[in-house]
């Protein structure tokens, strides 16, 4: 009865030694968005991204402005053409009408496959800087600060933007 309290007690002290130990983790957290936002690269980047929509945007205007002229043009000589004319008229118009859509939707997706492939490896490195920094200070856990309700932890977004210097 003696060697079971002991091993009760001795087990008990181990398990309780396992449970300090991992209540004992490192937790820290950081505004990863923050992080993207100040990197250079990524100031660059949102630039190029930019300039490039602004580029379809005017040529998406462009292509409206010609499509109205269009229709106001057709409209103002539809009593003068023939019903088989207007109807062929109105057939180009919604064909107009169509490229229209399909430029702008393809012009949305290439804007989207451009910022992933530009923002790509700026998420990398700000992951490498984070994991560096984290390596160095002891923590098992970053948490991203956009997750999180309460933040008591480390905030170590300064340690990351000195590691990356920035």
């Amino acid at each position: 009865m003696k060697q079971f309290k002991t091993l009760l007690l001795a087990t008990a002290l181990c398990l309780g030694t396992i449970g300090f130990t991992q209540a004992q983790s490192k937790i820290a957290h950081i505004n990863t968005q923050e992080l993207i936002a100040a990197m250079p690269a990524a100031k660059t980047a949102q630039a190029e991204i930019e300039a490039l929509g602004k580029t379809y945007q005017t040529d998406i205007q462009a292509s409206i402005t010609e499509y109205q002229n269009t229709v106001k043009q057709y409209e103002a000589e539809a009593s003068t053409k023939t019903d088989e004319e207007n109807q062929k008229r109105g057939l180009e118009l919604q064909e107009k009408q169509q490229r229209i859509q399909q430029f702008r939707a393809d012009a949305q997706k290439d804007l989207a496959q451009k910022e992933a492939e530009l923002f790509k490896p700026i998420q990398e490195a700000a992951m490498k800087a984070i994991n560096e920094v984290a390596k160095a200070q002891g923590y098992q856990y970053v948490i991203d600060r956009a997750t999180l309700i309460v933040a008591d932890g480390k905030d170590i977004l300064a340690d990351v933007k000195k590691q990356m210097g920035i």
